[in-house]
C-alpha cells in the first residue's frame, strides 16, 4: 500500500531531523518565511467549490460529484486541512515548544466548535422556521430527529452526539484537532511508525463496524436516546486515517529541506497514474456507484467508511499530485478566486452550509419544472456570496493580504516537487 511505502521510507528522517523537547529550548532552526502556500489555498478553494456544487439542490449536483474518480471533495478537504495542521503546528512546536503547540490546537478546536454550534443553532431556528413555512421536505428531513425531540436534539447536538446531515463533518474535524497535538508530540519525539500502524489498524476495524459496536455498548451503559443513524454519516475511525496521513505529510514537509523531499520510485508513480485513470474512467462511465445499486461490492468504494478501493484511489491521486505538483505549480494559471476561498476555508465552509440550508428550505430539491437558467444562477450566486465572505475575512481578519501572496509567488514556483515555505498565517 502507498501509505506503508511513504511511512517506511521517511519516518526515520522525521524522527531524527532535529530533537524536540517539551519546552521552548530548541536547537536553532532556520527562520521560516512568513507566507501562504498559495497552491494549497487554491486546492482547498477547489474542494469548497466542489462541495458546494454537490450539496446545492441543482440538476448538476450528481454529475459534478466525485469528478476525479471515486473520491469526493470531502476526502480532499480533510486531507488538506490535516496537511496544513501538520505544517503549521509542527513549526509552532519547533519554535515555541510542544505545550504552545497543544494550546494552539486547543484554541483552533474551540473556534471550530463555535462555528459548529452556530450552524447547529441556525439549523434548529431559522431553517426549521423556513422549512415549516415553505413546506420543504428536503429541509425537514435534515432535522427529523430534532423536530421529533427538540430538547434532546439540542443538547446532544451541542455535545456532538447528534449530528444532522451536512453538519456532521465539523464534529469529526474537531475530534481530529483535539487528538492531533498528542499525535504530533509522539511523532516529533518518536517517529511515525507506531502512529501509522495504529491508524491503519483503526481504519481496518472501522470496515467491520467498530463504531456500531462502541455505540451499542454506550447505549447499553447510558441509555443514550440518539439513534445510531443520527450520529453522523462519517465513520470517524475510518476517516482518521486520511487525517493522520495528511498530518504526517505536513509535519514531514515542515522539518525536511526540499532536497530531501519524498521521491517516489518510477514504478509507483506509473501504478498511481494507471489507477487514477482507471477509476476516473470507471466513475464517469457508471456514475457515483461503480456497481449497480445494492450490490455489496459497492462497500469496497464506500465513502462513509473509506472503503479499501476508495482509499486506493485516493492514495493514487495523492502520489500523482505529490510527484507532479511542482510542474503543475509552475505551469498552471493561478485562479485567485480559488486562492481567496481557500485562504478563509473555515468561514467559507460555514457560509456554504448556510447557503445550502437556506436553498433546501426555500426552493427545495431540484425538479424539472424549474427554468433551465435557475440552477446555474443559484450556483453562481452561491459562489459569489462565498467569495464575498472570504474577501471580508481577508479585509478584517488576521490573514495575509493579497500583496504578501504575490510577493511569495516567485519563491513558491521554485520548489521542484514542492516548496519549503512555512505557513505562519493560520489555516483559514
Amino acid at each position: 500500500m502507498f501509505a506503508f511505502h511513504v511511512v517506511h521510507a521517511h519516518s526515520t528522517q522525521i524522527a531524527s531531523a532535529s530533537p524536540v523537547s517539551t519546552t521552548s529550548n530548541f536547537a536553532p532552526a532556520p527562520p521560516p518565511v512568513s507566507s501562504r502556500r498559495w497552491e494549497l489555498d487554491a486546492l482547498r478553494g477547489l474542494m469548497l467549490v466542489l462541495m458546494t456544487s454537490t450539496h446545492l439542490p441543482t440538476w448538476f449536483a450528481i454529475p459534478a460529484g466525485q469528478p476525479f474518480g471515486f473520491v469526493s471533495a470531502a476526502e480532499g478537504f480533510v486531507f488538506l486541512s490535516a496537511y496544513m495542521a501538520g505544517l503549521v503546528y509542527t513549526q509552532r512546536a519547533v519554535r515555541d515548544g510542544i505545550p504552545a503547540m497543544r494550546r494552539a490546537f486547543l484554541r483552533r478546536a474551540l473556534v471550530i466548535y463555535a462555528c459548529q454550534a452556530a450552524c447547529l443553532l441556525f439549523l434548529f431556528t431559522v431553517i426549521a422556521a423556513l422549512g415549516m413555512k415553505f413546506h420543504q421536505p428536503a429541509a425537514n428531513n435534515l432535522m427529523s430527529f430534532y423536530l421529533h425531540a427538540p430538547l434532546t436534539g439540542l443538547w446532544t447536538g451541542l455535545l456532538m452526539i447528534y449530528n444532522p446531515p451536512l453538519l456532521d463533518i465539523l464534529p469529526v474535524y474537531i475530534v481530529f484537532m483535539l487528538a492531533s497535538p498528542w499525535i504530533l508530540s509522539h511523532v516529533l519525539q518518536g517517529g511515525w511508525k507506531t502512529v501509522m500502524a495504529a491508524s491503519i489498524a483503526l481504519w481496518g476495524a472501522a470496515q467491520f463496524g467498530l463504531s456500531r459496536v462502541l455505540y451499542d455498548a454506550l447505549v447499553a451503559a447510558t441509555g443514550l436516546p440518539v439513534p445510531f443513524r443520527e450520529t453522523g454519516s462519517f465513520e470517524t475511525f475510518a476517516w482518521q486515517l486520511l487525517w493522520v496521513l495528511g498530518l504526517c505529510l505536513g509535519a514531514y514537509h515542515a522539518r525536511v529541506p526540499s532536497e530531501r523531499r519524498i521521491v517516489f520510485p518510477s514504478w509507483l508513480v506509473k501504478a498511481a497514474v494507471g489507477i487514477a485513470i482507471l477509476f476516473f474512467v470507471w466513475r464517469h462511465m457508471t456514475g457515483l456507484e461503480p456497481f449497480p445499486q445494492n450490490d455489496p461490492l459497492n462497500l469496497w468504494f464506500d465513502k462513509w467508511h473509506v472503503g479499501p478501493l476508495r482509499l486506493l484511489d485516493f492514495l493514487a491521486l495523492v502520489v500523482v499530485l505529490l510527484h507532479y505538483g511542482g510542474w503543475l505549480t509552475r505551469h498552471l494559471p493561478r485562479l485567485r478566486l480559488l486562492e481567496t476561498l481557500g485562504a478563509a476555508s473555515l468561514p467559507v465552509f460555514c457560509a456554504h452550509l448556510v447557503i445550502v440550508l437556506v436553498a433546501l428550505a426555500v426552493v427545495g430539491e431540484s425538479h424539472p419544472g424549474r427554468p433551465p437558467w435557475f440552477d446555474p444562477l443559484m450556483f453562481a450566486l452561491s459562489i459569489a456570496a462565498m467569495y464575498a465572505v472570504a474577501r471580508l475575512v481577508r479585509m478584517f481578519g488576521s490573514g495575509p493580504r493579497s500583496g504578501q501572496g504575490r510577493r511569495a509567488a516567485p519563491a513558491a514556483r521554485t520548489g521542484g516537487s514542492g516548496t519549503t515555505l512555512s505557513v505562519e498565517a493560520g489555516q483559514g
